[in-house]
């Protein structure tokens, strides 16, 4: 039987605004011998599949410096201190895209990768979406908002046009759950 390891110590190796890298001890509880592991200790973050009345998924394509490479990806980031869920996905939608939503629900909420992060993502559905303000993107972001057919979306995550797994993820969702067959 699979039983929780035992904490020996926590060492912080780097911090800043987005995590803090951990170093954890843990004693195996099946050999008793030590192991050091390395955890991203990061906050919640949140995706939204924004959908407009027309069908369409309103999207960004962006630079991802860790790849090197421009991807195609529904709108997420960060919840802030003191924001729910809720409120940092409609944020997050205002700052990427311009759009504001009628209605807005959770789908779900995942572990990115629990090896090494601590946080959760919570996945919604943004419904009736229209363009309302001007984009306000982070000095260290550049977007570019592209529309999406909702019935082009599973070809393009097959074809991997779209493979980022959060996002994967929340289309996962929106389209096992029955939400597609309720928006």
């Amino acid at each position: 039987m699979i039983r929780p390891w035992s904490e020996i110590r926590t060492r912080v190796e780097a911090q800043n605004p987005l995590f803090t890298l951990k170093t954890r001890t843990l004693v195996s509880p099946r050999t008793g011998k030590e192991h050091d592991f390395y955890v991203l200790e990061a906050g919640g973050w949140v995706n939204i599949i924004p959908l407009t009345p027309k069908g369409e998924v309103v999207m960004v394509r962006q630079f991802r410096h860790a790849t090197g490479e421009i991807t195609l990806e529904i709108p997420g980031g960060l919840i802030e201190e003191g924001q729910s869920p809720e409120q940092a996905a409609a944020r997050e939608l205002l700052e990427e895209t311009g759009c504001s939503c009628s209605s807005l629900s959770l789908l779900g909420r995942i572990r990115p990768n629990p090896a090494i992060l601590d946080n959760w993502c919570h996945l919604f559905l943004a419904q009736g979406v229209i363009e309302t303000a001007d984009r306000e993107l982070d000095e260290a972001e550049d977007l570019e908002v592209v529309r999406v057919g909702l019935d082009r979306v599973p070809e393009m995550i097959a074809r991997g046009e779209i493979d980022h797994s959060l996002v994967v993820a929340a289309f996962f969702y929106y389209f096992m759950t029955g939400q597609a067959k309720r928006a």
